[in-house]
């Protein structure tokens, strides 16, 4: 008897080697991030697919077995992020916390948030509201990892205990820690949004695309993350696949932009392309007007280009928003020396003055007026941005 206790103790119901372990904790663990990519984020949060009734319960189901998670708790302070990035209300925002809190303590911000019952109320809305959710998942949420803990020793013995111990780290670290801190604090950036987002790298492979956090900014209702020919999502394969045998429905994908030729002045069609890619629009003007620019005079002057520090000319993308004071005069300071940089900088801050305002007539009415000085500047990179951008219109899907 005692053997036979201590055998299973040893070996557990499967009697599994090394290798097998290694991947039986690669899968449940990948398994665990397309549960939390693909339904609580693209489908619950974002609306961006929809899944067969089954195959959506049984990510709530697993969710709730691996990682103790509340669906509206987790959509909740998701949408809430996005609502209030990078203020004081973001749950969990590199910018007002600091990174090493939110890498490290993300999952602390993270049940803070949850305690917040009128957050809970606002932004959980729409999400599973069953008996099921009432009575288990809502009412116990620690009874799925407790279960979790009772197969993974059943099935390898006492091993099983640190197998479940990297399952219940898994989420808090990659997501909690990684995608919120790291998302918003190194790599690159596609769209110049108005938070400090970014692509973490271009193959979205190991927590299931989320990778892609720049362009996720970008377009939040899209079901696919990779926006760039030479990027990868492997959530967004798998919501493919699961297109093709009739599990996952695709509700929305981030719009493209196309330009039309011969556009005289911008109409109705340029103010809603404006509007929709009005990130990817701020992101040419950077790239094809405000870096130029600083190229030509920092050419004339016979300097390099590197004597304005890195951050204060990527700080042009945005205005200087995420500068501090003394960064802001320091940026400023360059600016007054630089007088054709200066005035694309200005005209960089109408434009996106411009895309805030209500009233599609007089939105429209601004815009026009924008292109007829930016075509009267005599700044030929910034007269060829207001002639591609009168073209400006959403492509048809």
């Amino acid at each position: 008897m005692l053997d036979a206790v201590l055998d299973f103790l040893n070996n557990g119901l499967v009697r599994a080697s090394w290798g097998q372990i290694a991947i039986y904790l690669l899968i449940v663990t990948q398994l665990t991030i397309l549960t939390v990519t693909l339904y609580l984020h693209r489908s619950q949060t974002h609306r961006g697919v929809d899944f067969h009734p089954a195959l959506a319960h049984f990510f709530r189901f697993w969710g709730w077995l691996t990682t103790g998670m509340v669906t509206r708790e987790w959509v909740a302070v998701h949408r809430k992020h996005h609502a209030k990035v990078e203020t004081k209300e973001d749950p969990h925002s590199p910018v007002i916390y600091g990174i090493n809190k939110v890498f490290w303590d993300g999952v602390s911000l993270y049940r803070d948030a949850c305690e917040n019952k009128q957050d809970m109320q606002q932004y959980g809305r729409g999400t599973p509201n069953d008996w099921v959710e009432h009575h288990v998942y809502g009412a116990h949420p620690y009874w799925g990892p407790t279960l979790m803990l009772l197969i993974s020793v059943a099935l390898f013995g006492v091993i099983g205990a640190a197998i479940w111990a990297v399952q219940m780290i898994w989420i808090p670290f990659w997501a909690a820690g990684f995608v919120n801190g790291i998302g918003h604090w190194a790599g690159y950036r596609n769209f110049e949004t108005a938070d400090t987002s970014r692509n973490l790298i271009p193959w979205g492979f190991w927590i299931g695309g989320e990778e892609l956090h720049n362009n996720h900014h970008a377009f939040p209702s899209s079901a696919k993350f990779a926006l760039r020919k030479w990027e990868f999502d492997i959530g967004w394969a798998t919501i493919c696949g699961l297109r093709v045998i009739g599990l996952a429905k695709v509700l929305r994908v981030a719009p493209s932009l196309d330009v039309r030729p011969n556009v005289r002045l911008p109409d109705a069609e340029t103010l809603k392309a404006v509007l929709t890619l009005r990130f990817q629009a701020m992101t040419d003007y950077y790239r094809s007007v405000i870096m130029p620019t600083l190229r030509d005079e920092a050419q004339h002057a016979g300097e390099s280009i590197k004597t304005i520090p890195r951050r204060l000319r990527r700080a042009m993308a945005d205005g200087g928003r995420w500068l501090d004071s003394e960064g802001r005069d320091r940026m400023q300071l360059v600016l007054a020396r630089r007088p054709s940089l200066k005035t694309v900088v200005e005209f960089r801050g109408r434009l996106a003055a411009l895309m805030e305002q209500r009233g599609a007539e007089q939105a429209l009415k601004g815009l026009q007026q924008w292109i007829r000085e930016a075509e009267e500047s005599g700044i030929r990179v910034l007269q060829e941005f207001a002639q591609r951008l009168k073209g400006y219109t959403v492509a048809a899907a």
